[in-house]
């Protein structure tokens, strides 16, 4: 990381430009999301609330992805890394990690756990193999996984000590359902793992899309911070997803009510210090 003063990092959004064809999990019921986002939709909204820089996070498993976010990302200063997609479970996984790790913001790689039938896919040996030629060249891993997944996930992480990971979405809880139980057991037994770092993204979407309120959120952010502590957490908005239940200045104004109470070094944290550190941005001093 370089000269890091204060940037304000959004840790998780997404760009596309819409096709049924590549993006079938669109459904009628996010007919909202079925059009192009790019970085000139997100940047008015970013300045709204001072956010300086992103993350953009693969939505197509596929290696075109990275090619397409990478390119969006040489040609727009506000995306500071890219969590790319390799295939994980190929024989070829070295070439395919080796094809982008040169490219400078490309910082890791996510695989959509959460859509495996097997809730313990993630610890498939040729998985668990794919993830451990991550480290070796500098990149994270991020977990997308709903709460029955997180057993596996918490394996893994014991299993390749040396990788640095980050949870998406604090895990997915039912929000709307007001459930906490097995899952805030897993959080913590998560974050025990000093390499495993914590997204308060996406959880409009695990919450009632009509009828949300800020209180909403309090058990399980309460949960998060106590686990994984300010120095482990990083805001994301997963936007434009989080537009199924909420504009951004609403998802922002979640976190920024919690984090109320933190100190201004703490609240710099999770605001985007923790993101550039995690992920290892090079950021202009």
């Amino acid at each position: 990381m370089i000269g890091f003063f204060g940037m304000r990092i959004d840790a998780h959004q997404h760009f596309w430009m819409y096709n049924p064809v590549e993006y079938p999990w669109m459904t009628d019921s996010l007919a909202i999301l079925r059009k192009d986002y790019l970085p000139r939709d997100l940047a008015g909204e970013l300045r709204k609330v001072k956010i300086e820089g992103t993350i953009a996070v693969q939505a197509r498993q596929k290696l075109e992805e990275n090619e397409f976010l990478l390119n969006l990302a040489e040609s727009n200063p506000l995306i500071k890394g890219v969590v790319g997609w390799v295939d994980l479970v190929n024989d070829r996984v070295e070439e395919q990690v080796e094809q982008f790790f040169t490219r400078r913001k490309f910082v890791g790689v996510r695989h959509v756990l959460q859509d495996e039938v097997d809730d313990e896919f993630a610890l498939r040996k040729v998985f668990v193999r794919g993830v451990s030629k991550l480290a070796q060249h500098g990149l994270t891993y991020d977990l997308l996984v709903y709460p029955r997944q997180l057993p596996a996930c918490i394996a893994l992480v014991e299993k390749l000590p040396e990788q640095k990971f980050v949870l998406d979405h604090i895990g997915k809880p039912s929000i709307r359902d007001r459930e906490l139980g097995r899952w805030q057991e897993a959080i913590r037994a998560l974050a025990k793992a000093g390499t495993v770092y914590c997204k308060i993204s996406g959880m409009v979407t695990e919450a009632n899309w009509k009828g949300w309120s800020v209180e909403d959120f309090k058990p399980y952010l309460d949960v998060v911070f106590e686990a994984f502590t300010p120095a482990k957490i990083m805001y994301g908005s997963d936007w434009p997803v989080c537009l199924l239940a909420g504009n951004y200045e609403q998802v922002y104004g979640i976190i920024r009510q919690y984090t109320e109470s933190l100190s201004k070094g703490e609240r710099e944290r999770v605001m985007g210090l923790n993101a550039a550190e995690f992920y290892g941005l090079e950021l202009p001093g």
